[in-house]
């Protein structure tokens, strides 16, 4: 993509989740001075540790400011680090990440995405799933002011909330959008939900034709400001006249698009002027569904009709099992060795392969079990931490 300097200068890469914390307040240690430790890994006074542990984080900071260097983890490297879940928008339905919206013209995807902002702006739920309340920005681009009063009193009539900011002027991509929402993160931090209705009004001629290269380009910068400001972020877009037995093959563009993205939704009516819809969703982390609705006539908003969809559900892990019936209320917090912990929970495990997969299951733990665990590297060797967490 030619003279994209604003495209390529703001944002840096992400990881698909964020590393816990490994802070923690252990007032009930098994061993409480350094005496008490038996932690498995090297024994060293912590002037060693630090000192190492500072050539470490300097030889990893040098290897990733040279450009040429190709970075890299091993396996076990990425077994050995904790990530933290993405806490969904809409559970079932929407999370933070990219989202392309398709659908033919008029079909009535503004009032959907306006349904969709007002219900996360309140925390109100949408057709039975659970809504986590968070401020929403929507570039309403194809609108004006009075446009959006008269729709939105009609679908909420005065019920009107502070957390659902509205905009119907923005740069372009090359104009600078980029410094814009960026600036207007930083200044409304509680935004979780930014959604650009059309992602053609901001879009640029990067070149006289669109190719795959382009759009999967254009997708790739903006699903990188939402990541970087761990945001849901929806394109609302078209599909084209051209009919195809796979819905989203109808997506006007090339295939970059939906390739880039996150996930896609795309709107369908079996009949133009008939008042239900289907909204197919499939994506690279989430259940593929399809939602049934019917249009309310009256405040013009989607209603449920009725839910498409096999969601897979975990198994019950034994390990998880075993963790839980230790890490109680009343008995809520563990620190410890690897090996002290293989002891504690009496499994017949190698302790780094205990950890791994305690490593990997971190958030399934504190997701279904409200247990919080942590690993960390310390002077005395490694130091494993599990506490029950009291759901809110």
């Amino acid at each position: 993509m030619e003279n994209n300097e604003r495209m390529t200068a703001l944002i840096t890469p992400v990881a698909a989740g964020a590393e816990q914390s490994p802070g923690l307040n252990t007032s009930n240690s098994i061993a409480d001075s350094e005496e008490d430790f038996n932690y498995d890994g090297p024994i060293m006074t912590k002037e060693e540790f630090d000192r190492i542990t500072t050539e470490e984080t300097f030889r990893k900071e040098k290897e990733a400011s040279d450009p040429n260097n190709l970075p890299s983890i091993s396996m076990t490297e990425l077994y050995e680090r904790i990530y933290t879940k993405k806490k969904p928008i809409i559970d079932g339905l929407l999370y933070p990440g990219t989202y392309l919206f398709a659908g033919a013209p008029k079909l009535g995807k503004s009032f959907l995405m306006l349904q969709l902002a007002y219900h996360i702006s309140t925390g109100s739920p949408l057709w039975g799933f659970p809504v986590q309340q968070r401020d929403v920005l929507y570039l309403s681009l194809e609108d004006d002011h009075a446009r959006l009063q008269s729709r939105l009193y009609r679908m909420f009539g005065a019920n009107a909330t502070e957390h659902l900011h509205l905009c119907t002027k923005a740069h372009t991509i090359q104009e600078g959008l980029g410094i814009q929402l960026s600036r207007f993160l930083v200044q409304h931090q509680g935004i979780g939900l930014v959604i650009i209705d059309t992602l053609q009004k901001i879009r640029d001629v990067f070149s006289d034709t669109y190719s795959y290269s382009n759009d999967y380009q254009l997708i790739t910068y903006l699903k990188g400001l939402a990541d970087f400001h761990g945001i849901c972020m929806i394109l609302v877009h078209h599909t084209r006249k051209q009919q195809s037995d796979d819905n989203f093959d109808m997506v006007s563009g090339t295939n970059g698009l939906t390739g880039a993205a996150d996930a896609t939704l795309i709107l369908t009516k079996a009949k133009r002027t008939g008042n239900t819809a289907s909204l197919q969703i499939t994506g690279r982390d989430q259940e593929d569904q399809i939602i049934h609705l019917i249009r309310n006539e009256e405040n013009l908003c989607w209603d449920l009709e009725r839910l498409e969809r096999e969601l897979w559900k975990a198994p019950p892990d034994p390990l998880l099992e075993r963790v839980s019936q230790l890490i109680l209320p009343g008995q809520e917090e563990w620190t410890g060795s690897p090996s002290q912990l293989r002891t504690f929970l009496g499994v017949d495990m190698k302790p780094n392969v205990l950890t791994q997969q305690l490593n990997i299951n971190a958030a399934r733990l504190l997701d279904e079990y409200s247990i919080h665990y942590w690993n960390k590297r310390t002077h005395l060797g490694r130091r494993i931490g599990l506490k029950y967490v009291k759901p809110a």
